[in-house]
């Protein structure tokens, strides 16, 4: 496991989350671009930390590289996001780079991420996540189940009991 620190993500993060949200959509092999990441409603929002709306994260670092990233976003039914189930339900992006995939960072930033949920008394997270994509495994073995319905979406739930560690 490669040593990292995490931290709680602040609003300035900005350019963070349009470099993490481009990686997540190119995950698999180079199908978008910055631009279609800024210009593309579906995708914008993700690079948008808004903690007015309720938004948290944290950020891993190795040193002073940022090398993994995990919010929180309180998307409304107005704008959903990919994972949406409701406004009170919020949608959880994690990107970790590429380099370091598979060495434990992914998991500290999401653990983190799910227990800020609890710790603000949020019942639920939601996410969504290709069928092919390898983190999938991930998120099942921290809880998250595919919904009923939107598995085509790879739209996953974790259901929070924000009395349980």
């Amino acid at each position: 496991m490669v040593d990292v620190v995490v931290v709680e993500l602040g609003p300035e993060r900005s350019e963070l989350l349009r470099r993490a949200t481009l990686g997540n959509m190119n995950w698999c092999a180079e199908r978008f671009t910055m631009q279609d990441v800024l210009s593309n409603p579906e995708l914008v929002h993700y690079t948008e930390f808004r903690p007015s709306r309720g938004d948290f994260g944290v950020v891993a670092r190795t040193g002073t590289e940022e090398v993994g990233v995990c919010w929180a976003s309180f998307l409304p039914g107005t704008d959903p996001g990919y994972g949406f189930i409701d406004g009170n339900t919020p949608e959880v992006s994690l990107w970790v780079a590429a380099a370091l995939r598979g060495q434990g960072v992914g998991r500290r930033l999401l653990v983190a991420l799910i227990e800020g949920a609890r710790q603000r008394g949020i019942e639920q997270i939601s996410l969504s996540v290709e069928s092919d994509n390898y983190a999938r495994r991930l998120y099942s073995s921290c809880g998250f189940e595919e919904v009923v319905g939107r598995e085509a979406d790879g739209v996953m739930l974790l259901r929070l009991d924000p009395t349980t560690p």
